[in-house]
């Protein structure tokens, strides 16, 4: 005879309601089973009304129904501006929430720290959400790689056409990807995978490339080198995102993946199960202002030429 589970779903209030929340975070939340969607906030009422409708749920809005959402809420999902998100996060923080952030987390130092501190001294548990730690197909694979070892060097492109000519995404009209760049905005995808795999970032050299594009060189504490092409503005052919290995066994490339609302779920997962055992997932606060750190010193060389 089996038990059933009787353990009350986990209260998880959205902030933002832009294309990310509608396309990927408000489906995978409303559709959790071990999720209780709790509220949808947005800076919009007419926008944070039509979400929460979609997905059966109470929307929020202005100041107070921040602090309104938060007190509803076990934890709070960001689909926000990174620089936007970081200040609500500690906000969240600092009110007993629980984070489900996205990367980056913040686009200076200075704002990732604030979070990642926060959520240290409030002792809630954070997850942020780089695309590849979380989807089955890809996690099971770094983490595989990871197992093997021996690594001799990788080369990781993520490149996409958002900013090329014909472009119709509505992502290509957030201002914050605009002004960032490919470095901010899909760097923590790549950076996320080649950590765990190489080992830490112990020295970094950075350089700008056509419209948005940075390259990178980087050398791992293993003893591994990699370099990294990360931007937006390639023409469509041109777009893709490749990651290979090499090393004493050979070669490996990263496989293809399910979707964003796929692996968001698996975030959620894993925010979930931080949550009931106190054990920090390895992609958390921390590890998003570390990948914060990385970033702001590859833009800083990069800028100087």
């Amino acid at each position: 005879m089996t038990t059933a589970d009787t353990t009350p779903p986990l209260r998880i209030g959205l902030l933002g309601t832009g294309p990310w929340a509608r396309n990927t975070q408000a489906p995978a939340l409303a559709a959790h089973p071990g999720v209780e969607l709790s509220g949808v906030w947005g800076r919009r009422a007419e926008a944070a009304d039509a979400l929460a409708a979609a997905h059966g749920t109470r929307a929020y809005t202005g100041e107070e129904g921040i602090d309104a959402l938060l007190e509803a809420s076990d934890a709070v999902a960001f689909a926000l501006p990174p620089d936007v998100q970081a200040p609500l996060a500690v906000r969240a923080a600092e009110a007993g929430c629980h984070l489900l952030m996205d990367k980056p987390v913040a686009t200076t130092v200075a704002g990732a720290r604030a979070v990642a501190e926060a959520a240290e001294k409030a002792g809630v548990a954070s997850v942020v959400f780089c695309t590849l730690r979380f989807a089955p197909e890809t996690a099971a694979w770094i983490a595989e790689q990871t197992a093997v070892g021996g690594w001799f060097t990788a080369r990781a492109q993520w490149l996409g056409s958002l900013y090329a000519a014909g472009s119709a995404s509505e992502y290509a009209d957030s201002p914050w990807r605009r002004e960032k760049g490919g470095l901010w905005d899909v760097g923590p995808h790549a950076l996320s995978v080649l950590i765990p795999v190489l080992g830490e970032v112990e020295r970094l050299t950075a350089a700008a490339g056509p419209a948005d594009t940075t390259h990178l060189i980087l050398r791992h504490t293993s003893g591994a080198s990699s370099t990294v092409t990360l931007g937006l503005s390639a023409p469509p052919g041109a777009a893709g995102v490749e990651m290979e290995l090499r090393g004493e066994r050979g070669t490996a490339s990263v496989p293809g993946w399910a979707g964003a609302e796929t692996a968001f779920r698996g975030a959620v997962d894993a925010l979930a199960e931080a949550v009931r055992t106190g054990v920090p997932h390895a992609c958390d606060a921390r590890f998003g202002l570390h990948l914060t750190e990385l970033l702001a010193a590859a833009e800083e060389q990069a800028q100087a030429g």
